[in-house]
């Protein structure tokens, strides 16, 4: 069922488990990402982010995801990830997503504070939710970003200003990790989450998920992150699946892409202790 994120990412807040976003390029993994739910009987957030509209249109991902979200029989949240302008992310509102990220995250306090709202007040009234970020989650690729970027630890003091002033449903922090593949583990701000975690009442989340570690996203998924983006992780699941496999023909190709992304959501939804959530 397609719906926004307000209830699930609660209940995941206040039972201490995390939701898994699954970034979509294709028909292919949209579909497997939604059957793995569907399997599992679990939520789970569905998101396209607007740097991967070279790969395919806006207007092809709103198709995909209302489809395969509207026919599924768990909460299915179909989410525009790090909407870099007012235009674009007001269009996937138009579009049928039900729930919007605005990353102003670069900009300085005050004007992500101003386009955050711009979102908001934009948003809410067709009742999508909405997510911001606060301090910058870097990429060392490009995979969901355009540039590449350093990253900038969230401030505590900063967070209850900029939640009271948006209004914004939930908050990305940024606490160590970075989008795309590291070299060695990453060391993430655990006093820094908890801190934050204790002044605000919406859902967190976490950006840059892959490669971080079972043992890392385990602990933010249980001491509140609330949702943790994965993509680069599916990517290479399918690629290691294609090896192993070595199919003589594009469907086999294509099969075997399809059951190394399920097996990589199989997991990480073990690993973040995911729940089911009734609507």
């Amino acid at each position: 069922m397609l719906t926004n994120s307000r209830k699930i990412l609660l209940e995941a807040k206040k039972r201490g488990f995390a939701v898994p976003a699954t970034n979509f390029i294709d028909l292919d993994s949209a579909r497997t990402f939604v059957n793995t739910a569907e399997e599992r009987g679990l939520p789970l957030m569905l998101p396209f982010a607007q740097s991967h509209s070279s790969i395919i249109s806006l207007e092809e991902a709103a198709v995909i995801g209302k489809y395969l979200a509207e026919k599924a029989t768990v909460p299915i949240i179909l989410h525009l990830d790090h909407g870099e302008d007012t235009d674009f992310i007001f269009k996937a509102i138009d579009l049928g997503f039900t729930s919007v990220m605005i990353d102003a995250s670069q900009k300085s306090f005050e004007e992500n504070i101003e386009v955050t709202k711009k979102v908001v007040e934009y948003a809410h009234r067709f009742d999508v939710t909405v997510e911001a970020e606060l301090g910058h989650v870097g990429a060392n690729d490009t995979s969901e970003s355009d540039t590449l970027t350093e990253s900038v630890y969230t401030e505590v003091d900063d967070v209850l200003e900029f939640v009271d002033r948006t209004k914004v449903d939930s908050l990305a922090i940024s606490i160590g990790t970075a989008h795309g593949v590291y070299v060695g583990t990453p060391e993430i701000a655990f006093d820094r989450l908890q801190e934050i975690d204790n002044v605000v009442k919406i859902p967190l989340v976490l950006h840059g998920g892959s490669s971080t570690g079972d043992e890392n996203l385990n602990k933010c998924a249980t001491h509140g992150i609330s949702k943790i983006n994965i993509f680069t992780d599916f990517l290479n699941g399918a690629l290691n699946e294609i090896k192993e496999n070595d199919p003589k023909d594009y469907v086999a190709l294509k099969q075997s892409a399809n059951e190394g992304m399920h097996k990589v959501l199989n997991h990480y939804y073990d690993i973040f202790k995911t729940e089911p959530v009734q609507l």
